[in-house]
């Protein structure tokens, strides 16, 4: 048999392919595209602000963050060519038996694409949760209410007139933003004053072992929960996701996905994010030596010859990948005879 070395993926076909005009008999081909898939992972943070956040310098000595806000870092890229059938190239040929062999062979060689070939890929969306204010209710060491007396006045008549007459009356009011704060702090050094205490042994009660594992603990959850009404919480989860871009002539750059402040990693689609480029440009194919190139008759076989891109990741100016691989469509397009498939 007749060898033949063809150092790009081919596809193969001779007559244009329309659905209203496939010859009985015929095999069915289309010329190979290159999708390009981003994986992208990233770390989203959710910051909530703590509610006695203003008041974090004045009873804890530190400062505290006074905004909520959203963070998406990207973490990991990963860009993969796959190689699938291009719809738009798609061509039939009728083979004769001596040939059929042969031309199948480049099939399973995969020198040759069939038309309904696909490199399947599954796509996992993770979605970070979103924390909010309510995560703080409930935590205020002494409760949201306290109690408060108001001094009311009547006047009563006397011998010399009219006199005012003061009348006591409790009632139960909601505490002041800074009087909670106030409260949590307190509360926050107790925490760690008798923490101080069952460390040291300072105790009327003895702490041994997992007895004092298990108060510690405790204790450091309390001082935790307290300390985020003044510092926030913050919720860290990772995002994977896969976009697809599809290579086209005359086009060197692409949205390839965008970074929202609420969503984190969302498509190039999406109403509002910071978009993530895909750049691509080919390096040069330069000409094909035609010095042992002979016409020849009869039918013909089309393929593809991949241009060789250099692929970057760009956000706002910012190189964040940068790799290199073929890509079909952006390539050249020849021809070779069929007779170069015959049996001997």
């Amino acid at each position: 048999m007749k060898k033949i070395f063809i150092s790009a993926i081919l596809i193969a076909f001779s007559v244009a392919l329309s659905a209203q005009s496939v010859p009985n008999g015929s095999v069915i081909y289309a010329l190979p595209r290159t999708t390009v898939t981003l994986t992208v992972e990233a770390q989203y943070k959710v910051f909530t602000a703590g509610p006695y956040a203003q008041y974090a310098q004045k009873y804890l000595g530190y400062d505290a963050k006074r905004s909520s806000f959203n963070e998406c870092i990207i973490t990991d890229i990963t860009v993969t060519p796959y190689v699938e059938a291009d719809p738009a190239e798609r061509y039939a040929i009728n083979l004769s038996e001596k040939v059929s062999s042969n031309f199948l062979q480049f099939c399973s060689q995969g020198l040759i694409v069939m038309s309904d070939s696909y490199t399947g890929k599954q796509t996992p969306f993770r979605f970070a949760s979103q924390a909010g204010a309510e995560a703080f209710i409930g935590k205020d060491p002494e409760g949201n209410l306290a109690g408060a007396t108001t001094t009311l006045f009547r006047l009563v008549k006397s011998e010399t007139g009219f006199e005012k007459v003061g009348v006591q009356q409790s009632q139960v009011v909601e505490k002041s933003l800074e009087k909670k704060a106030e409260e949590a702090a307190k509360a926050i050094f107790n925490i760690r004053e008798r923490k101080t205490q069952i460390i040291t042994g300072d105790t009327d009660a003895t702490f041994s072992g997992e007895a004092m594992n298990a108060a510690v603990t405790e204790l450091n959850r309390m001082e935790e929960e307290y300390l985020s009404l003044f510092y926030g919480i913050t919720e860290t989860s990772v995002q994977k996701v896969s976009f697809d871009v599809i290579p086209k002539k005359g086009v060197n750059k692409y949205s390839a996905f965008k970074i929202a402040d609420k969503q984190g990693l969302v498509s190039a689609s999406a109403a509002q994010g910071r978009v993530i480029s895909l750049e691509l440009t080919a390096e040069d194919a330069g000409t094909v030596n035609t010095s042992g190139a002979k016409s020849s008759g009869g039918a013909l076989i089309n393929y593809r010859i991949p241009a060789v891109v250099l692929c970057k990741v760009v956000d706002s100016g910012k190189t964040l990948f940068e790799t290199r691989f073929p890509v079909y469509q952006l390539g050249q397009e020849f021809s070779f005879p069929i007779n170069t498939l015959l049996n001997k």
